[in-house]
Order: structure tokens, then C-alpha cells, then sequence
């Protein structure tokens, strides 16, 4: 590892090492950019992670205290997890699906096409697919995603086959095994898919694309990376100008160090980044930095989720084979004479029994939430990911009256749902229980929404800084060497998992930052 000094001022320092971090500080190093990498988790290896849900859980998630509040059934249910990301080297790349899946033209330009819809704070991409349709070719080659690049599709499961079944007999076209960033074949030193069911607790074989074993060992070789792990980062600094010049964090020994940085790069997703950010407040920046338009922490987004599962007469064993087997696309249009604006996708789910009891209706007791579990193996199931739209009140916010243990402030998660969000939620729900019924399915149960993966927005990108906190590249409108680089910066959510966005977003990034330093711009 090539140790940076603390007074080293000449290095992108980038904050969080999952999909948006992890990918652009691979794409500096191979342009021979120094790179400061600091993760606040620890430093697994393949061979560490545990096919066992609830251990997995706790090695891997991001528990650090936080609190919420708004009328969705999170606030009850999980009040101190609002979202399920992780915390660790790898960041949430360790346990997302790995559905990989391009944003379509109208999403990119929401505002425009949905109109002006009551109780949202919709705008329009500061760029299109046409800018970033490149940068989804050149991720989905480093990702290895199936179905591009003539890399075959992964095999379908019997959770897929039912779907399948079900879906083409009520007229869905668009059902397969996706676009999934898990190989299907041995490819770049990474054997096959094993199908052991456990992608959400860290892939033991490394068949599903990670940060962890791809980027950031990549970025080591070139010799310009310095990874620290345990680096809780709690504030950014400026200088008298008003450019960000360093970091403070809290090291693996709880000692808080002052790195000093040329650039610095906020990826710690969509809460931890605004909080970030927010904490990080002073005489010349009151209301924290890159805030002089109030959006820091404001248009959350989690997708409008929810599940459905069904009871069938013979056995299915949805768990057994990759997690997210199959995805229906057919929905994800803007038809609005369905009753809401946008679109969703529904994609095929398994959870083990544990995480089972848990999500299923947490809090629910009785015959009918036995059945369920009793009937496991009987299962079949799917998830719904929808766009949601964003609202000014759906918030990240600093809790000042809860602290955690570096005395920064908790952030506080605000979400309400949107008229919109329930009506495609209803209208999903209707879809995938049509999509079982017609497969002879003895019982259905709509699910609600579990803590999300998919946390998008509060630093959003604008054309004009007033509305927004960064620029097309991800550059904060307020601090030219500041830049966010995460799913924080979406403008709008759309319908598909956004893994595939954000790394599509750094790989870009990345070309425009390392032009900028060759030109001593920033």
C-alpha cells in the first residue's frame, strides 16, 4: 500500500469504498491519480462472509444508531433502520442483488414528461441517456453484466420458472433471467455463479461484481491507492477561500486524524452523505456545506417498494439459486391512464426463513402469518421496485438530540409516501398477484416495504444551483473541489435498481476530474 502523509495535500481523498466510491477511485488510479480511499467499516475477504442471514446481518450492515419519523410503516416497524446498506469495505456492493439495469430516456427528463404533480419537487436531469449511454457500456464490461457485451444469461430458478409461467400467461412479454451483474461463465478471474442462494450476505465464490474484489484491488495494483479502513470520517474542512482542503475522522482506535486532500469526494450514500455534509457546517458555510440551496438532505428517495409472495400446491424452494432470479419490464413504461406517473419493475425475491419472519408483517401474530412460514418451501416470491417521486419534505436531517460515538449528531430519516407512490404500489400488488393466480396459487400476501438498498437523492444534480446541490459531473455548485459521488446525486429515482447508474456515474466522473487536474483547474 502506498501511504499517504497527513499533510499530503496533492490526493482525491474519496469517502465510502461501495459501488460509486470504490469504482472512482479505480478509475483515478489507473490514470495515475494518488487516491485516499476511507471506509468506515472493516476489511472482510470473501472467505470471512457467512452464508447464514441474521450473522451476515451483523457483520456486514450499517447499524450505527439513526433514527425517522413520517407516516411510512418503516417508522414503526424498523425505527433505527431506515435503510439496509452496509458498512464495510465493498460498501453495499457486498450484499446488493446485482441487477444491473439502464434508466430509460423519459426518466432522465421526469419533469418534463410527468408534468407538474402537487406535492413533489420533480426536475429534469442535467444530462441525458445520450451523455451517459457510453458510460453504461464501458460499466456493464467492467461489471460483466449478462445479456450485454454477448455475456449469456444466468439460468432461472424455479421462483423464476413460476414467475415466468405466470407472467406470460396474462400477457407480459418482457420477463427473463436480466441484466445481472453476476457472472454466468468464469470471466476475469472470477469463476461462474454457484446459485448457493445467499448473494445478499456476501458472494462466497465472487461470481457477483463487488468493489471489494474488483476495484479496489485493481486500484492497489497501480500503486496509488491508500485504503484505510475504520475511518469513520465526521467532518469536512475548508480554507479561507472556501474550498474543501481535508477531512477529520475517527480512526479504528477512536484517535481523530486530519487527512488534507486536493479533492474531495463524498460517496457514503444517501443518508451518511447530507449528514456529511450538514455536520460539516461553519462561519462561512452555516448551513453545512454545498447548502447555499437548501437541498442537502431533501428529495429522499427510496423507490416505491413492496413485495408479494404466494403459497402453491407443490414445492418451489425459491431460496435455493440466485436471490433475484427473473425481472417482468413490461410495466416499467410511463403509461399514466394507469392512475400515476412512472413506472416499476418486478423482479423476482427470496428471503431465508429468518429475514422471512421478520419482513413478512413485522408485528403480525396468528394463523395466517404461520401459514406462510410453515408453508416455506411452498413459496414463491417477488419484489416490486418502483419510481418514487421526490418531495421536499422527505429529508435527511441531523438529530442534535442524539449523538453517536464520536459526538456527531444522528442522522434522521423524514419519509412520507406520495398519492402517486400508493397508487403504483396498489397497481403493482394487483399485477404480481394476477401473475401468481394464474399459476394456481392456494394464497397471496402483499408485503410491505422493508428497510431499502435503493436510497437515492439528497445532494441532487441541477442545471441551476438554486435547486439543487451538484452539477452534471457530480461537482458541488457551491465548492468546485467538492464532489458527490453516489446515489445522493440522482435527480429523480426512475424504476430500476440504480447500481448500474452510479457506477456509470463515477466511471464518468472519474474522466472529468482527472481532466480538470491535467488542467489545473481544480
Amino acid at each position: 500500500m502506498n501511504r499517504a502523509g497527513y499533510n499530503d495535500d496533492s490526493a482525491v481523498v474519496i469517502i465510502g469504498s461501495g459501488a460509486g466510491g470504490g469504482t472512482l477511485a479505480n478509475e483515478l488510479c489507473q490514470k495515475g491519480i494518488r487516491v485516499i480511499l476511507l471506509e468506515a467499516g472493516q476489511h472482510y475477504s470473501i472467505a470471512a462472509f457467512h452464508n447464514d442471514e441474521w450473522q451476515a446481518f451483523n457483520q456486514l450492515a450499517w447499524l450505527d444508531r439513526r433514527t425517522t419519523s413520517g407516516s411510512w410503516r418503516i417508522a414503526t416497524d424498523f425505527p433505527n433502520l431506515p435503510a439496509w446498506i452496509c458498512k464495510t469495505v465493498g460498501g453495499t456492493t457486498t450484499h446488493w442483488a446485482g441487477a444491473s439495469l439502464r434508466f430509460q430516456d423519459h426518466e432522465f427528463r421526469a419533469r418534463t414528461r410527468y408534468g407538474d404533480i402537487a406535492g413533489t419537487n420533480l426536475a429534469d436531469w442535467p444530462l441525458g441517456l445520450e451523455d451517459l449511454a457510453p458510460y453504461y457500456s464501458r460499466a456493464e464490461y467492467k461489471m460483466g453484466v449478462t445479456r450485454t457485451h454477448d455475456i449469456p444469461g444466468l439460468p432461472g430458478n424455479n421462483n423464476f420458472k413460476v414467475m415466468y409461467a405466470g407472467a406470460t400467461k396474462i400477457g407480459y412479454r418482457q420477463v427473463s433471467t436480466g441484466n445481472m451483474a453476476i457472472n454466468s461463465r468464469p470471466r476475469k478471474g472470477r469463476g461462474a455463479c454457484m446459485q448457493l442462494g445467499f448473494c445478499f450476505q456476501g458472494c462466497k465464490s465472487g461470481a457477483k461484481w463487488s468493489t471489494l474484489y474488483t476495484e479496489i484491488p485493481q486500484a492497489e495494483a497501480t500503486g496509488n491507492l491508500d485504503l484505510r479502513s475504520n475511518a469513520h470520517v465526521l467532518r469536512i474542512t475548508h480554507d479561507n477561500s472556501g474550498k474543501v482542503n481535508g477531512v477529520e475522522y475517527a480512526d479504528r482506535d477512536g484517535s481523530i486524524r486530519f487527512q488534507k486532500a486536493r479533492i474531495v469526494c463524498v460517496a457514503g450514500n444517501s443518508i451518511e452523505t447530507p449528514r456529511l455534509l450538514l455536520n460539516s457546517h461553519s462561519p462561512m458555510y452555516p448551513d453545512g456545506l454545498a447548502n447555499s440551496s437548501g437541498q442537502v438532505g431533501c428529495n429522499y428517495m427510496r423507490h416505491t417498494t413492496g413485495s408479494v409472495y404466494a403459497v402453491f400446491d407443490k414445492p418451489v424452494n425459491f431460496h435455493r439459486g440466485t436471490t433475484m432470479a427473473g425481472i417482468i419490464k413490461d410495466e416499467s413504461i410511463h403509461k399514466p391512464e394507469r392512475g400515476f406517473a412512472g413506472g416499476y419493475e418486478l423482479e423476482t425475491l427470496a428471503l431465508g426463513l429468518p429475514f422471512m419472519a421478520a419482513f413478512l408483517n413485522p408485528g403480525a401474530w396468528g394463523a395466517d402469518f404461520t401459514f406462510a412460514l410453515e408453508n416455506y418451501k411452498y413459496l414463491a416470491g417477488m419484489w416490486i421496485v418502483g419510481e418514487d417521486l421526490p418531495q421536499q419534505g422527505n429529508r435527511v436531517t441531523l438529530n442534535t438530540d442524539e449523538k453517536d460515538d464520536y459526538g456527531m449528531p444522528v442522522p434522521n430519516v423524514h419519509y412520507d409516501d406520495h398519492a402517486n407512490d400508493i397508487a403504483m404500489r396498489d397497481h403493482a400488488y394487483s399485477r404480481g398477484a394476477a401473475v401468481y393466480e394464474a399459476t394456481g396459487a392456494r394464497r397471496i400476501y402483499k408485503v410491505p416495504p422493508y428497510p431499502s438498498t435503493h436510497n437515492l437523492g439528497t445532494c441532487r444534480m441541477s442545471s441551476k444551483a438554486d435547486q439543487g446541490v451538484c452539477n452534471q459531473w457530480g461537482q458541488a455548485h457551491d465548492i468546485e473541489n467538492l464532489f458527490i459521488s453516489d446515489g445522493s446525486q440522482f435527480t429523480t429515482s426512475a424504476a430500476e435498481n440504480p447500481t448500474l447508474t452510479i457506477v456509470s456515474l463515477a466511471i464518468r466522473q472519474a474522466d472529468y476530474i482527472a481532466a480538470q487536474m491535467s488542467h489545473g483547474n481544480i
